[in-house]
């Protein structure tokens, strides 16, 4: 994908934020990794990290950051140490104008979830949560390329999946299960902007009546949070998604679920029930170890990544951690 940065309009930018100190390569102080949010202790990704940092000669520690608020990321962040970082939930939004730059996967997503220092200390921000998406599903099976596709939910999250369904996997139609119209429309308006030559066919699909009459998607992602269904909305979003799932068809395509705490979430079930492909969202961390380190190390990382001692490391700490496994 083309990496194109850019300067944030003045109007964007916050004026009270701290400019960054430039330094030399020779001076360059650059030491410390971070997964920035709340809520972050029971992430599996610090102890890959830093494998691969140890891998490709880095002295470098990655750490899990909790910052109550937005200005304790920039703390960490502006920090002459600080190397990159990866933006969780609250901040992937409210990080953006404080970033010197912004590429132009972050500004189509509206959402940063990477930050890299460069060697004169400016922060640069991308998204690599849409490689994760695509990467779990076209190693599962790249049999839906083209296919209709189905993504739960219309929240933050849901930008990714689209943008990698839409823009990477080529499903021109993707049906959306969300119980609020607003978020379904603020959706379509956003994907407008993940290609000038077409746009998506984004379908709010509403009823178990509307969901019959539809093509059974072969792709499908879960964006939301694991819960059980208690309301009205809920349990009919729920009846949509057996539907689509439960099909007599004999081929059954992938479900993948973003969630993972916990790690065996009741979507998954659902589709362990009808036969489907699952994807557990542990897997998407691995898929974006790559990207990530290229921006932290500037391209010296490419060709190195350790790979399958790299996605061992992360299933056993899935496996082990108590967490995510409850």
């Amino acid at each position: 994908m083309t990496e194109v940065l850019f300067h944030a309009k003045a109007s964007t930018w916050n004026s009270s934020r701290t400019v960054s100190t430039s330094r030399t390569s020779k001076e360059d102080e650059r030491t410390r990794l971070y997964l920035a949010g709340i809520g972050v202790g029971h992430s599996i990704a610090k102890p890959v990290h830093n494998y691969i940092a140890s891998s490709l000669g880095k002295s470098w520690h990655f750490d899990n950051l909790e910052c109550p608020t937005v200005e304790d990321v920039l703390a960490a962040f502006r920090a002459p140490s600080f190397a990159g970082g990866v933006v969780t939930m609250p901040y992937k939004k409210t990080i953006m104008p404080y970033l010197d730059q912004l590429d132009e996967l972050a500004t189509k997503l509206g959402a940063c979830n990477c930050v890299y220092a460069a060697p004169d200390g400016t922060l640069h921000g991308s998204n690599t949560d849409w490689k994760g998406v695509e990467g779990c599903l076209r190693n599962a099976n790249s049999d839906g390329r083209g296919k209709p596709a189905l993504v739960i939910g219309a929240g933050g999250a849901s930008r990714a999946a689209v943008y990698a369904l839409f823009a990477e996997l080529d499903c021109d139609t993707i049906y959306i299960i969300n119980r609020d119209e607003v978020e379904v429309a603020d959706l379509l308006h956003d994907a407008k902007a993940y290609s000038e030559t077409r746009q998506p066919r984004l379908i709010h699909v509403k009823t178990v009546e509307q969901a019959a009459q539809l093509e059974r998607p072969f792709y499908i992602v879960g964006t939301v949070p694991d819960f059980e269904p208690r309301s009205e909305q809920e349990l009919n979003a729920r009846a949509i998604l057996e539907n689509f799932l439960g099909r007599a068809e004999k081929a059954k395509g992938v479900l993948l679920d973003m969630c993972y705490k916990p790690r065996k979430t009741r979507i998954l079930a659902l589709g362990r029930k009808h036969g489907w492909r699952l994807v557990e969202g542990t897997e998407i961390i691995g898929y974006q170890f790559e990207t990530q380190w290229k921006f932290w190390t500037s391209g010296e990382s490419n060709g190195k990544m350790p790979g399958e001692e790299m996605w061992k490391l992360l299933r056993q700490k899935a496996e082990e951690s108590t967490a995510i496994n409850f």
